[in-house]
């Protein structure tokens, strides 16, 4: 069984969720916030982006809202779910424009950029 294929759980503990098929998100492009060996950068956070966000990170010089066909990439927009590096969610945190987040969807391996307490004020998925 490979490390993908292998149960992975989310920052509650639980088996991992899917995060999003469209667009198709994740390291993997597998739809889930699987993380692996080979995943440098820690693609553990199922978001919802926001405009916000995506400004933010296109200013840190990663931009996510313009299609790259080449890649097989239409570009995100506000409300799509998408697998954020960890560190970059923790430093769009820390500026004050992190997008909402799926806990049962995010891997578990988040829990070392940021506590479950610091999450829970953006999850999608509490009552």
């Amino acid at each position: 069984m490979s490390e993908t294929q292998s149960v992975q759980r989310n920052v509650l503990g639980e088996s991992l969720k899917a995060c999003g098929y469209d667009p198709m998100t994740g390291f993997y492009r597998d739809g889930c916030c699987h993380v692996g060996r080979d995943d440098m950068g820690v693609h553990a956070v199922c978001s919802e982006v926001t405009e916000a966000f995506l400004e933010f990170s296109n200013a840190r010089g990663n931009d996510l809202s313009t299609p790259r066909p080449e890649f097989g990439f239409e570009g995100l927009k506000p409300g799509d779910r998408w697998c954020l590096c960890a560190a970059r969610w923790k430093e769009a945190h820390d500026a004050g424009c992190a997008p909402r987040v799926v806990l049962q969807a995010t891997h578990e391996s988040m829990l070392e950029y940021a506590g479950l307490a610091e999450l829970k004020p953006y999850a999608v998925d509490l009552n």
